[in-house]
């Protein structure tokens, strides 16, 4: 399994309006091959910061299957316009993993 985490940083007076399009624009990433889940987190400290997590069963199901999708540009018109700035976008595999 990848995890795919991206900061994002919202607009300005935007917050409610995003959250509410992510849940619409949801649809479109959860349809893909190699989806596994994701979330969506709010920062406590920093207003309009948010954390994605996606959850992919191998990098190419997002930079492949995702990122060239028809789908990919319906999600990118819902959402991109939201950024400032634009976010970075990393991959991460589990080294270690303890749960109580």
């Amino acid at each position: 399994m990848i995890l795919e985490a991206a900061n994002l940083f919202v607009k300005p007076n935007l917050a409610h309006q995003f959250e509410a399009d992510f849940v619409k624009a949801s649809q479109f990433i959860s349809s893909i091959d190699g989806y596994l889940g994701h979330r969506l987190e709010k920062c406590l400290e920093v207003e309009n910061k948010y954390l994605l997590l996606v959850e992919w069963e191998d990098l190419e199901s997002h930079t492949v299957g995702f990122r060239t999708s028809d789908v990919y540009l319906e999600w990118k018109k819902i959402l991109h316009h939201y950024y400032e700035p634009f976010p970075i976008v990393e991959h991460f595999e589990t080294v270690f993993e303890y749960k109580k």
